[in-house]
């Protein structure tokens, strides 16, 4: 959609100057200089933004015991404990077919993940009132603030540095730098339950290492999940870059796929145990989180899969310059059909364009048809005469 223009503007001819009357661009130093303070203080928002994640996460550091991830052996915990989820932001960085994306767009997006986490871990304590509510609220609680706070200061992350970069530069590459802004909350959300773990122990030494690596276990099937989340709600950010007419319903709809996967994730995990009695069934606990998790992860990460591959036979097929179909490959492969130009290439063409030359072709067999027709008919009426 074009944008909206002035009656002038439509009016008026190429030559026409319509500066401050229909257009504006920069010209004097009073352009200059609005032109200067608009983008200062988009910086200054920018910087103020970062400040205050930074001053959050130094409170962290000094109030909730968060400074123990300087021990080398809690340190170890914790990068184990993101192994999986960084695995999975691996993948999604080579599922990339366009050009690869550069350290310093990654990085920056990995640290502003871990910084944002912050703001996320304010609001949930502000708003845990609601969680005094047996069941229902608890289910409030994850899907009105926990998942929509967290899935929004993770594409914050994206959308605050890595967005507005010219090698962002390909829809897929939302999917990129989503999954490295869930790495990043991932880690520190990590590094959090690891640390506040220890400081439940109220013995030093082996059984805080115990707290530590019992606590790292759990998380480290619980990070796959906020790079999967975000991944889909970056997917729809880059979607959103490229088609600026409708990016605020696309935005939006990312973070609500999101936010509803890591919803339902908290929910079923909080009451997997309760489920699993009132179904009648005797699973051992561990069991059971181990399976849910691997089912429920699975299943959303398939279906980003499934996105991403979609993306990728789409760009490989404009590169080799045939025509594109967001069909199922099966489906595609029935309907397409390959013919022979005229001059003896290759010529890629689905079943429809096909059939519908073959119609064209067929009216105008039956048009001579009908004209030769005519014609003997004519040439009988003479003889006739």
């Amino acid at each position: 959609m074009d944008a909206p223009r002035d009656p002038i503007e439509e009016g008026a001819t190429d030559s026409a100057d319509l500066y401050d009357i229909a257009t504006w661009e920069p010209r004097s130093w009073l352009d200059r200089l609005s032109g200067g303070v608009y983008g200062g203080i988009r910086r200054l928002g920018r910087v103020i933004v970062v400040v205050l994640a930074l001053a959050i996460l130094g409170a962290q550091f000094a109030l909730t015991g968060l400074a123990a991830v300087s021990d080398p052996v809690i340190g170890a915990f914790v990068l184990m404990s993101v192994v999986p989820a960084f695995g999975l932001a691996a993948y999604i960085w080579y599922a990339d077919v366009t050009t690869s994306e550069p350290l310093s767009l990654l990085v920056g997006t990995f640290l502003l993940g871990v910084l944002f986490a912050g703001f996320a871990a304010i609001i949930n304590t502000l708003a845990g009132a609601i969680t005094l509510v047996p069941v229902v609220g608890m289910v409030l609680f994850f899907y009105l603030v926990v998942a929509p706070v967290e899935e929004t200061v993770k594409w914050l992350a994206i959308r605050l540095y890595a967005f507005r970069s010219d090698r962002f530069d390909a829809v897929i590459d939302g999917a990129v730098y989503g999954a490295m802004a869930g790495l990043g909350f991932a880690t520190i959300e990590n590094a959090i339950y690891i640390t506040q773990g220890i400081s439940e122990v109220s013995t030093i030494g082996s059984q805080q290492i115990t707290s530590a690596g019992q606590t790292a276990a759990v998380r480290l099937l619980a990070g796959p999940g906020h790079v999967i989340y975000s991944a889909f709600a970056g997917y729809y950010l880059g979607l959103a870059k490229f088609n600026r007419e409708n990016a605020g319903p696309i935005v939006v709809k990312g973070l609500l796929i999101a936010a509803f996967i890591h919803a339902t994730y908290n929910s079923l995990v909080t009451y997997l145990s309760d489920i699993l009695a009132f179904a009648g069934l005797a699973v051992a606990p561990g069991v059971a989180f181990l399976g849910f998790v691997f089912v429920y992860d699975g299943v959303f990460g398939y279906l980003l899969y499934r996105k991403i591959s979609r993306y990728r036979s789409a760009y490989r097929q404009v590169n080799m310059g045939t025509s594109v179909s967001f069909e199922d490959e099966e489906v595609a492969r029935d309907r397409a059909d390959f013919e022979e130009s005229a001059d003896g290439a290759g010529d890629f063409e689905t079943s429809e364009e096909f059939a519908e030359n073959r119609r064209a072709e067929d009216r105008r067999t039956e048009s001579q048809r009908a004209d030769g027709d005519a014609a003997d008919s004519r040439s009988s009426d003479r003889d006739s005469l």
